[in-house]
């Protein structure tokens, strides 16, 4: 028990981590409280189930929008830099929605105009803020510090609310968009006294959109991180009813007040608490799929006892256990994207996870929302339990895999190649050909290794991939790929991790004879020059 507290509690020995998770607290604290304001005002100032409902989605649908932007920022520059302009955003949007209110100018689409620009601050600061754990604390900390950034959020889910609906019953909601508009500040403070250090990077900063689009072909071409990214598809989806019609279900069900809204919100932060804290336990004992499926179920039959039960006392009981499923699921969804990707690309591949749960929640909040509409907030609740339970079910074809099961720190043993032709960086296209001599009884195995090589070659930015085979020579096969320049080419080869070498050593393994495969590194023309415009090294030391 000690050393799985100690474990928990590990990362906070390191002082940025401690300063920032501290910090974090307030921002989270009157984010909250925001929330119940927002969530409550609408229910004051529209009759509209749906609208109700929007209040959710219209905080997680810019997550879904613009999560890869941020995730492409956060890996090409200062991330403490980023999170300080979303911060300063954030307050400024927050400061508005305060005056706006007490002004009485508030509308529901104003509101949630606000909230969704909110919303896109948070969409710009958490993959940088995420990604940023890497930086903060050691490898072996790393899950402990997810587990740690989940509890800290839940811990003020358990007051938050309950301080917010006091705030909001007792002097309204703008004062507490106006609390919320000061809780930016002792995070802003930290980041600034934040010492965070760059690793000095050889290579030009990758385009924008072809930084986009390495993440995302990263992604596809990892089919670990599409298992998690669809498991938070319908998690997100199906889970994000709790929140998205907890105002309904307090008003119509139980006939509560803001208080009570604020005290079964604080209830499921509570929960969420003991999820987290449990978090190091239960890993240690089951695999990452069978505590995920398990979070599903169990989210399901709170949801039931939630949708059936008509009293307050009964449904904050039933709202412990679904706040701890909501942080031990999503929690550990996080930890793998981190854990199962490189440094490089950790950013994007966590704005990507992003982006489908919360996808998945900005669209489950307006589904759940218009079931409301129609059928009524138990009913919404009922059809949404159906959902979690086939989440569950996936895991019996698409299950997760254990996180930190590979060595993904680069791999550093590629060194550019002397070259007789004079070439910069943007010089291209380049073509690649590497050529093998292959026992025909090898030929199976070959094959196999080369179709983890082609996955890897994919991942990593080559283009045009293919496997050829010499007519009159059998015996000989060659790889080829193109990549679009020089620096991308190099840019290719330095993303390899100690992981991908295990093919590397396989293919040699499988080739004949004692010098290496021989690469041939090619500048491609695809027209006949006038003259040759690309002069050979040896021309300038001829006087």
């Amino acid at each position: 028990m000690l050393q799985t507290r100690l474990s928990v509690l590990a990362p906070f020995r390191h002082g940025d981590f401690r300063n920032l998770w501290t910090a974090t607290l307030a921002s989270n604290l009157g984010g909250l409280i925001q929330a119940v304001g927002a969530g409550w005002v609408m229910t004051m100032i529209s009759d509209s189930s749906s609208m109700v409902a929007l209040v959710q989605a219209s905080t997680t649908l810019p997550i879904m929008l613009f999560s890869l932007v941020g995730g492409a920022l956060a890996d090409s520059f200062d991330r403490r830099r980023i999170m300080l302009i979303a911060q300063a955003t954030m307050m400024a949007v927050s400061i508005a929605l305060a005056v706006c209110a007490f002004s009485g100018l508030l509308t529901p689409w104003l509101l949630l105009t606000f909230t969704f620009l909110i919303g896109c601050g948070t969409a710009l600061h958490n993959p940088s803020w995420q990604a940023s754990m890497g930086d903060l604390v050691p490898r072996a900390d790393l899950p402990s510090a997810v587990a740690l950034n989940s509890m800290g959020f839940n811990l003020m889910r358990s007051v938050g609310p309950a301080v917010g609906g006091v705030i909001v019953a007792v002097a309204g909601g703008a004062f507490a968009f106006a609390i919320n508009a000061c809780s930016y500040l002792p995070l802003i403070a930290a980041l600034a006294r934040w010492k965070h250090r760059e690793t000095p990077d050889t290579l030009p900063r990758e385009e924008f959109v072809s930084a986009i689009g390495a993440g995302m072909r990263y992604v596809l071409m990892t089919p670990n991180l599409l298992r998690v990214m669809a498991r938070g598809l319908v998690f997100g989806f199906a889970a994000i009813v709790v929140l998205a019609l907890l105002p309904l279900v307090v008003r119509d069900l139980v006939g509560g007040g803001a208080l009570t809204y604020g005290l079964m919100l604080g209830c499921f932060g509570l929960g969420a608490i003991g999820g987290a804290l449990a978090n190091a336990r239960l890993r240690e004992r089951f695999s990452t799929e069978h505590i995920v499926r398990w979070a599903f179920v169990m989210f399901a039959l709170s949801v039931v006892g939630l949708a059936l039960s008509k009293s307050v006392w009964l449904g904050c009981l039933f709202l412990l256990p679904a706040g701890a499923c909501w942080v031990l699921a999503l929690s550990l969804f996080n930890t793998s994207m981190q854990l199962s990707t490189p440094r490089w690309v950790v950013g994007r591949s966590l704005s990507l996870y992003q982006t489908a749960t919360f996808g998945g929640m900005a669209i489950g909040s307006w589904v759940w929302g218009a079931v409301a509409e129609f059928y009524g907030p138990a009913q919404a609740l009922l059809y949404a339990t159906v959902v979690l339970v086939a989440g569950a079910l996936m895991g019996l074809r698409f299950g997760l895999a254990e996180f930190g099961s590979l060595d993904l720190n680069p791999l550093n043993q590629f060194r550019e190649p002397e070259l007789r032709l004079v070439v910069k960086p943007q010089s291209g296209p380049i073509m690649v050909m590497i050529d093998y001599e292959v026992d025909r009884s090898n030929v199976p195995d070959f094959l196999a290794a080369m179709a983890d090589r082609r996955r890897i070659r994919l991942r990593d930015g080559a283009q045009q991939w293919a496997l050829l085979r010499d007519l009159e020579n059998p015996d000989v096969w060659t790889e080829s790929y193109h990549v679009p320049t020089w620096v991308d080419y190099v840019r290719h080869n330095m993303r390899r991790t100690q992981a991908d070498a295990a093919v590397a050593e396989r293919l040699q393994a499988l080739h004949r004879g004692e010098e290496r495969p021989r690469v041939h590194r090619m500048l491609e023309y695809h027209v006949v020059p006038a003259f040759d415009d690309t002069p050979l090294k040896d021309q300038f030391h001829t006087h």
